[in-house]
């Protein structure tokens, strides 16, 4: 009886190793910048590439940066939600093309819609980096004071925009811009 201790202890602790595991979002991996500035850029702008955009031309404003690529199967399956967002209003979007050829870019949003005011091309993916991206897609939100103030690494879904994102988005485009 005793020999098939150990091995039913260890399979009981193995199994809550890997209950703990599946209830956690992937969504929601831990960031160092949350909190945070967001780290500077000064980069071309996709649809005119003679135009550059920096988070310090943003400041003042609640804005959500979402990391993308034509090539990428999950940024194609977040999309739909991404245009249906930008339709209400609510919050800026805007996109950081991330290791990718600017006309696929460009074709692939001709195509499917352009939910951002504006996609900056990142065709190194320095800016990916410095932002901690670990693949596309990850969204960002960035509060007035270009402080980064959630991360969501995978697609985007309805759900995810409707309990984490909106909400935390509304409560800061109310707050006060000299906080």
């Amino acid at each position: 009886m005793k020999r098939f201790l150990l091995p039913l202890v260890l399979f009981a602790g193995l199994s809550v190793v890997l209950a703990a595991s599946l209830s956690n979002d992937p969504g929601r991996l831990p960031s160092t910048f949350i909190g945070k500035q967001a780290p500077t850029f000064d980069l071309p702008r996709l649809d005119a590439t003679d135009r550059k955009l920096s988070p310090e031309a943003l400041r003042g404003q609640v804005w959500v940066m979402n990391v993308w690529a034509s090539w990428c199967e999950s940024c194609r399956d977040e999309h739909s939600a991404l245009v249906a967002l930008a339709a209400k209003n609510i919050v800026p979007i805007y996109g950081l093309d991330y290791k990718d050829e600017p006309d696929a870019a460009r074709q692939w949003l001709k195509q499917a819609g352009n939910p951002y005011i504006a996609s900056m091309m990142d065709r190194s993916g320095q800016t990916a980096i410095d932002y901690g991206v670990y693949g596309v897609p990850e969204t960002f939100v960035v509060d007035r004071r270009g402080v980064i103030r959630f991360k969501r690494s995978g697609p985007l879904t309805q759900a995810a925009l409707d309990t984490q994102i909106l909400p935390l988005v509304r409560s800061l485009q109310g707050e006060s811009s000299d906080e």
